[in-house]
């Protein structure tokens, strides 16, 4: 696989999280989480996108979303869960996505705000038709998901260097 191919990376935040009385990591998700993770899973999957790899938040919010989400998706890619991904910056985020074998052409990073939004916000040097517009509107609620290009290795991948193709958010 030539390091200079086209490259997809999916910035998924997890579903509606519930407020028991544990630690922040260890939130589950509200029954409203428990319905719209399949529905992003089942969006996800009508992107076409073959994921090779999912790179997971440890943080019981994001595991269980991704484990209703990809039961949606034709195939299952291989999942990391990885203790970084948990109130990780855009900086940090795009540190751990520069880790990323080159053989890994599709990747799906499932985590939380602000980093999420952020890491779109900062990788997006470009926009294909409104995806930026409605992303700016609509902001990233529980559940969105936006989905970039970039060209090149992932230790390439710095800010401004993909374009934003799409943003899918669940209606309210």
């Amino acid at each position: 696989m030539s390091v200079a191919e086209l490259r997809r990376i999916v910035l998924f935040r997890h579903a509606k999280a519930d407020w028991p009385q544990v630690s922040d990591h260890e939130r589950p998700l509200a029954e409203r989480g428990r319905k719209d993770a399949p529905v992003a899973g089942r969006r996800l999957s009508e992107t076409g996108i073959a994921f090779d790899l999912a790179l997971c938040s440890s943080a019981v919010r994001t595991r269980e979303t991704w484990k209703l989400a990809v039961q949606e998706l034709p195939q299952r890619p291989r999942t990391v869960y990885d203790d970084r991904l948990y109130e990780a910056s855009p900086g940090e985020l795009i540190a751990v996505l520069n880790e990323t074998p080159d053989d890994a052409r599709d990747v799906i990073l499932i985590g939380h705000n602000p980093g999420v939004h952020g890491l779109a916000d900062v990788l997006a040097g470009d926009a294909e038709g409104d995806a930026q517009v409605r992303m700016n509107r609509r902001g990233f609620p529980t559940s969105a998901f936006a989905v970039l290009t970039h060209t090149g290795s992932w230790k390439t991948l710095e800010p401004g260097t993909a374009t934003l193709v799409d943003y899918w958010a669940p209606s309210e």
